[in-house]
């Protein structure tokens, strides 16, 4: 039976979607994270806060600057280039950005970058799957799940954050 649970952020509530951990006894793997919008639970879904325990723990975390990397564990489905891309999404530092071109290059597909943003827009775990990060060649912001507003938010929060770990 798939889980759900509510988090407010300061990007919007966010609606997590879950099932059982298969490597934690009593823990949840993250299904999906995304922003309330026309987004619905999933058909038998039940609402259980108690068992997203340890993940809106890291979110809170994050967003309170505190937490840089996530140590969740997620049941993405995807294609094997959507793994690909994701895998080499991980890889973009907190605080930094990268680009569609330069992650394309990354996983040995110069050249594929519209492809790499397709699988960008299938990422259905934002935050814990840093696509916010990825802008375009120009440096602009493209398109985000949760908006391009939410997206300079979080750029602009991980940025604070970065400097402020480094004047430590």
């Amino acid at each position: 039976m798939p889980l759900a649970t509510v988090l407010p952020s300061p990007i919007g509530t966010l609606l997590l979607t879950g099932e059982p951990s298969a490597t934690a006894p009593g823990g949840t793997a993250l299904a999906s994270l995304t922003v309330l919008g026309p987004s619905r639970l999933a058909p038998g879904a039940r609402l259980d806060t108690i068992a997203f325990a340890e993940i809106t723990r890291q979110l809170d975390a994050y967003f309170d600057g505190t937490l840089t990397a996530f140590d969740i564990e997620c049941t993405a489905r995807g294609t094997a280039f959507q793994h690909l891309v994701w895998n080499a999404l991980a890889r973009v530092p907190y605080g930094t950005t990268s680009t569609y071109e330069r992650l394309a290059a990354d996983i040995g597909a110069p050249g594929a970058a519209r492809a790499v943003g397709a699988a960008l827009a299938a990422n259905p775990v934002l935050l814990v799957r840093p696509c916010h990060r990825v802008l375009g060649a120009d440096g602009a912001l493209r398109g985000y799940a949760a908006g391009t507003d939410a997206k300079q938010h979080l750029l602009d929060h991980e940025a604070a954050h970065a400097r402020t770990r480094a004047a430590v």
